[in-house]
């Protein structure tokens, strides 16, 4: 079945999704059809391991700002698969057929200094008082996976995609991904019951998990890379795709920030070699020169750790 989904993917990415990327990008969000088109081809149940991996690819090298709405519906699927009982029961087989489709946030809580986000016990739940600066899709989801710090723990909250007077959504202008519909959320004193709660965890334990995953918005960036060798026809530049994908393929916890630094650096260069080939009308707006140009580096920020970035700026810098 992974192998299915995998081809699947790939014909998804091919006979809907690339036509038509130059058109979703320019367009002011994601239209829902590629969307329903992802959920139709039983995309929103994504397999773990390099299958996952081999999906992930091929829609982020057909139309990256479809692929970037569609990857932040995957914590919260597992995080609700992990968590059982009542909230599995109620949300998780519509969110694996993409009826239900989510978004995140939690992105700042990785960053040092004071929680972005924090909760404090309430009767019957949480109050979650804060912001996420990053939530991507607003509009194009139903439910938001936050993530919210109570002394040493993480909380994790699924809440309904609506903005209340006490949660208020402000759109972010971005130089790249515009139609990702990406919002700041900010909550104040927000009423969370109880059977809204996924789970609860040490603080520590979560940052370990998530330097375990690190190398999967990684695959994102080999699927610029491979559609720029694509366009190129460039043997030498497909090889270096196969290299740097089987890295992340291989990583480690002691090897991903390298593998990583790679895949987005590799993006890069490659994206400004499809740039350079179009000469004069690839400066020109809304062609896929200029397109997969920002996709690549928009990818050196996205899903970046102060040890991505380092490695990224330490490898820009040397002397060629």
């Amino acid at each position: 079945m992974a192998r299915m989904s995998v081809e699947t993917a790939r014909t998804v990415a091919e006979d809907i999704l690339w036509p038509d990327a130059d058109l979703i990008d320019a367009s002011p969000v994601v239209p829902d059809r590629y969307l329903d088109a992802l959920a139709a081809a039983g995309l929103y149940d994504l397999p773990g391991g390099e299958e996952g991996a081999r999906i992930i690819e091929a829609l982020g090298g057909a139309s990256l700002v479809t692929a970037f709405v569609w990857i932040q519906h995957h914590s919260p699927v597992r995080a609700v698969a992990a968590a059982g009982g009542e909230l599995a029961d109620r949300y998780l087989e519509p969110m694996r057929r993409g009826r239900v489709r989510a978004g995140i946030a939690y992105a700042a809580l990785r960053r040092p200094g004071p929680p972005a986000a924090v909760v404090e016990p309430s009767d019957g739940g949480w109050k979650l008082s804060g912001s996420a600066p990053w939530v991507t899709g607003w509009g194009l989801i139903d439910m938001v996976l936050a993530g919210a710090r109570h002394g040493d723990d993480m909380v994790w909250l699924l809440l309904d995609a609506v903005e209340s007077t006490r949660m208020a959504a402000t759109a972010v202008a971005l130089a790249a991904m515009q139609a990702s519909a990406t919002v700041e959320l900010r909550w104040s004193s927000l009423d969370v019951p109880a059977d809204r709660v996924v789970a609860v965890e040490r603080y520590d334990d979560w940052c370990r998990r998530d330097l375990a995953g690190r190398a999967t918005n990684g695959y994102l960036a080999i699927g610029v890379a491979d559609r720029a060798a694509r366009l190129l026809s460039s043997a030498a530049l497909a090889d270096e795709v196969s290299a740097a994908r089987t890295a992340l393929d291989r990583s480690t916890p002691d090897t991903v920030v390298g593998a990583r630094a790679d895949a987005s650096l590799l993006a890069v260069r490659a994206a400004t070699a499809v740039f350079a080939a179009g000469g004069g009308r690839s400066a020109e707006a809304g062609t896929t020169a200029a397109r997969l140009m920002r996709e690549a580096t928009f990818l050196l920020v996205f899903g970046q750790s102060p040890d991505i970035r380092d490695e990224q700026l330490r490898r820009l810098s040397a002397p060629s």
